[in-house]
């Protein structure tokens, strides 16, 4: 029958999901830092192994063996350590910003000559002394005594640590496990709003969208369920950072995937995407199956298909139209729904001059120059549009910007999401 520490960690690895394993490196190394505090001295390297059955603890001082060093060399390199623990010392007193400085002009500079640490490593010689078939590069592990029980201070000491690499373990393993969602799309649930910052329950952890992320057209509300995309995961200081989206244009290439078949089984294929979130979003689509129609097949009987994924992303509208590898009529397909007379492209500038009757001319640049720019960043050409027989451009998809956010407006969502960032990382 397994003991009561034995049972007791059993049930801290499944509450927090860690292995056996690495919850009795915690309690050995919590036990090694309550040893050094009570027993020990700066020059033991100490490990502690911890028998959970019987409770039993043995401690090691762990050491690798080395050449000899000759007493000039070592007198050197113990000035020098001793130079270094002092000049230590000194940046723990001084400012912050002179630390800072300090530390970042130290970076690259190695330590000259032999080095040799007494905390760690031991020379050959010595080793003998304690085990005659030493040699070069083992590691020498000395018993060292248990007089008695730990003080408070080092009991202390001992559930810090516990509750530290316990906190570091769980971190490490949502990390993991949110790693492998990146470029994927969960659902959560709208916790709350600080500032302009959305905090999303994804599970296990909290994601958060930034301004940045968010579509100007919808409103996050306190336990409402939708649909992010995982845009950037990484590990902060404080825990995993997941930063989700809404605006994103992978956002729409993902729901494609997940509601339309044929594209999920790769006899459709998305080509590109390009969105203005909120709006309005174009998807280029292929097949090589001729019996299909690609449009069709992502626009669904009745527009059932297209329906649910407009419904997911707030009914910002979305235009499904062919892929071409002719460039000319990738950009006429790109432009629908306005019908083009003529494309004139220059290859090496990568332009597309597109011609167009005077009543198509609206169609073709849309609303704020929208249309335009969305076949432009679909297409990747630099595209102008001109009514028929005129000599001057009406519209440059680069000269358009549908964002009519004030740079002061931009400047202030810059530095909150920074402020967020910042905050996370602490």
């Amino acid at each position: 029958m397994a003991s009561e520490i034995e049972q007791a960690i059993r049930y801290v690895c499944e509450e927090k999901g860690l292995s056996y394993e690495s919850v009795l490196d915690t309690i050995e190394t919590a036990l090694a830092a309550a040893y050094r505090k009570d027993y020990g001295n700066r020059q033991q390297n100490i490990q502690v192994n911890f028998n959970p059955s019987n409770a039993g603890i043995e401690a090691f001082d762990v050491k690798t063996v080395v050449e000899d060093i000759p007493l000039e060399e070592l007198q050197a390199i113990q000035e020098r350590q001793a130079k270094k623990a002092a000049e230590r010392d000194a940046m723990d007193a001084a400012p912050e910003e002179l630390r800072r400085r300090t530390e970042d002009d130290d970076i690259g500079e190695g330590e000259e000559g032999p080095t040799f640490n007494p905390r760690t490593e031991i020379m050959i010689s010595d080793a003998k002394v304690l085990k005659m078939s030493s040699k070069v590069g083992d590691e020498l592990r000395i018993p060292l005594p248990m007089p008695g029980e730990f003080g408070r201070m080092a009991a202390m000491t001992a559930k810090q640590v516990i509750t530290q690499k316990l906190r570091e373990a769980e971190r490490e393993i949502i990390f993991n496990e949110y790693k492998e969602y990146e470029g994927e799309v969960l659902i959560g649930t709208v916790q709350r709003k600080e500032g302009r910052v959305v905090l999303v329950d994804i599970g296990k952890t909290s994601g958060v969208i930034l301004p940045a992320d968010q579509v100007r057209s919808e409103r996050y509300e306190s336990g409402q369920k939708i649909k992010v995309f995982v845009r950037e995961v990484s590990l902060g200081a404080r825990g995993p950072q997941i930063l989700l989206s809404r605006s994103s244009a992978e956002l729409v290439k993902v729901l494609f995937d997940l509601e339309i078949p044929e594209i999920a089984e790769n006899i459709v294929e998305i080509k590109a995407v390009a969105r203005e979130a909120g709006n309005r979003t174009k998807i280029a689509v292929h097949t090589n199956d001729d019996t299909i129609d690609p449009i069709g097949a992502c626009i669904g009987q009745r527009g059932v298909r297209i329906q649910t994924i407009i419904s997911e992303i707030g009914g910002e509208k979305i235009d499904v139209i062919e892929w071409s590898a002719d460039a000319k009529k990738f950009i006429e397909n790109a432009l629908s729904p306005a019908k083009i007379l003529s494309v004139e492209i220059d290859e090496e500038a990568k332009t597309a001059i597109i011609h167009v009757d005077k009543d198509q001319l609206s169609l073709a640049i849309g609303r704020g120059g929208q249309n335009v720019r969305l076949a432009s960043d679909l297409t990747g050409w630099r595209i102008s549009v001109r009514e028929e027989d005129s000599k001057v451009s009406a519209v440059e998809s680069s000269e358009v910007s549908s964002d009519e956010i004030s740079d002061e407006e931009d400047k202030e969502a810059q530095e909150e999401q920074n402020e967020v960032i910042e905050e996370n990382e602490e």
